[in-house]
């Protein structure tokens, strides 16, 4: 089924990654900013917004609490959560939903809706090709649906925006795990009302294992950290600020671009620091903030081992990293190369002022390190773009909706009813991704690989991915291949003031 709108599909075309404009077509948005050569300058999108005319930009809430000195407090570690039963196949955990109060900021009490009653919620380890069987329980006033993003999930336990579980009720969420080892989170995805429900606590991270990566000597054990990083604001009395519409979804007008928090928190604690052995550490970096992008820097060189979805073919060493929001990636730190008693921070290079500190690595003490970075990490399949089927097109732009502004794809909101592609089974598709401002784009189901940013390929082997940043004004083009499981799924925004407000579309695997 052919996305309507501004979007359209070229049936078996071999996959081009070039996006030439068909003949007979009228040239898309995308085709306009290829040929012109605009770059970073946008021309009017499907609505008439676009950057010139003043497509809504992510703003800054600013918060009136107290707020303690950088990198005075520890860093938390989640609990790793605990099966209540196993079987020879299976381990099967239970995910209380509920209201508590946790002290986020230094001395105040902050209300929150944690997965057993904490922010971040625990963390689950599992093993590839183990089912998980997760229970949740929802003991909060409003609706909630689980999402493991990352996972390879059947669609009954996808987490879609309208397969609510309703306060006192719970479901089971089976998640076969058939995938390679990766770093992977879970969190809420309630249609119209994730950004608010993520904001207030409803996230963890979900590690897969696999033996292919525990053949390897990479740090593991208490240097194998997880860093859950979000961005929040707080009251005077630490409760937790968000500009809600009151008794409807969505954001006030000055923040329907995004909501950016005035405080970094690391696993839940704000600017914290962790004290380091001088070794290497696996640190697993997600970006669980509601809008905000970081580019993150220790002011030396970081190995970069992993992505969305799991080890690189290589290690490629890098002096900064990207991460949009529900992006993942997996570095490896050398304390070794810092003398005992330095610091190193953590500091995110798109920030300014107190959101460009993240956190602070202390290098107390010698220690005997056996773990190394091999040259070769894993073998990553080449997904190959001459074998997709169809290439089709999705554009993502602010515009009118129910008679104010929405965000839209191909020109339409989120219809749950409405499937704007039905691939096959098996099949390898080309998806064009364009863009009038900045949106991380998520694929539910199947990792993909990028074949083209603005026409050009990236550096380097392929990397399997779930989340990729469409920047201003940008074509993107990504392949995947639909694998396993006939259903429906989203693909959507994970900027979440943008889901909320309609960029979603749901596709169904036939």
């Amino acid at each position: 089924m052919s996305p309507t709108g501004r979007g359209r599909v070229t049936a078996g075309t071999g996959a081009s990654p070039s996006g030439r404009v068909a003949a007979g077509l009228s040239p898309t948005r995308r085709d306009v900013l290829r040929l012109l050569g605009l770059g970073a300058v946008a021309v009017a999108g499907a609505q008439g917004c676009s950057l010139l005319t003043g497509t809504p930009q992510p703003q800054l809430l600013a918060g009136a609490a107290a707020l303690p000195r950088p990198y005075t407090v520890p860093l938390p570690i989640p609990e790793v959560a605990k099966p209540v039963r196993s079987t020879g196949e299976a381990d099967f955990y239970e995910l209380t939903e509920r209201a508590a109060e946790a002290e986020l900021l230094p001395g105040l009490r902050t209300p929150i809706w944690g997965y057993g009653g904490t922010f971040p919620g625990p963390t689950i380890r599992a093993r590839s090709g183990r089912r998980t069987v997760v229970k949740l329980i929802n003991q909060l006033g409003e609706p909630t649906v689980l999402h493991l993003h990352g996972g390879h999930t059947p669609p009954e336990s996808d987490g879609y925006p309208t397969d609510l579980v309703a306060p006192g009720a719970s479901r089971e969420y089976v998640f076969p795990l058939e995938q390679r080892a990766a770093t992977l989170w879970y969190h809420d995805h309630r249609m119209d009302y994730t950004g608010p429900q993520v904001w207030r606590g409803l996230a963890g991270m979900f590690l897969v294992g696999d033996a292919e990566e525990e053949a390897l000597p990479l740090p593991r054990g208490e240097r194998d950290v997880p860093l859950l990083i979000c961005d929040r604001s707080f009251a005077a009395d630490g409760t937790l600020l968000y500009p809600a519409l009151e008794g409807k979804p969505g954001v006030r007008e000055a923040y329907m671009g995004g909501v950016l928090g005035d405080v970094i928190l690391v696993n839940g604690a704000p600017w914290p620091e962790l004290r380091v052995e001088r070794a290497r550490y696996r640190l697993r970096l997600c970006n669980a903030s509601n809008a905000r992008a970081y580019e993150l820097s220790t002011g030396g060189p970081m190995v970069r081992i992993g992505s969305d979805g799991g080890l690189l073919a290589a290690p490629r060493t890098v002096r900064q990293l990207r991460l949009a929001p529900g992006e993942r990636a997996d570095v490896v730190v050398d304390f070794s190369a810092y003398g005992v008693g330095q610091h190193v921070e953590l500091r995110n290079l798109a920030g300014e002022g107190p959101q460009a500190r993240v956190m602070r690595f202390a290098v107390e003490r010698d220690a005997k390190d056996d773990s190394s970075v091999p040259a070769r990490l894993s073998t990553v399949e080449a997904l190959d773009p001459a074998r997709a089927t169809v290439t089709r097109d999705f554009e993502f732009s602010s515009g009118s909706m129910h008679g104010g502004t929405g965000w839209l794809i191909n020109g339409r909101p989120f219809d749950a009813k409405r499937m704007e592609a039905r691939p096959k089974l098996g099949d390898v598709e080309i998806w064009r991704l364009t863009s009038d401002v900045a949106h991380p784009v998520h694929l539910h189901l199947d990792q993909f690989q990028v074949l083209s940013v603005n026409g050009e390929r990236p550096k380097g082997p392929p990397e399997w991915k779930d989340t990729v940043e469409l920047r201003d004004a940008q074509t993107v083009e990504i392949v995947t291949r639909f694998t396993d499981y006939r259903g429906r799924y989203v693909l959507h925004c994970h900027n979440l003031e943008h889901e909320d407000m309609a960029m979603m579309a749901a596709f169904e695997v036939v």
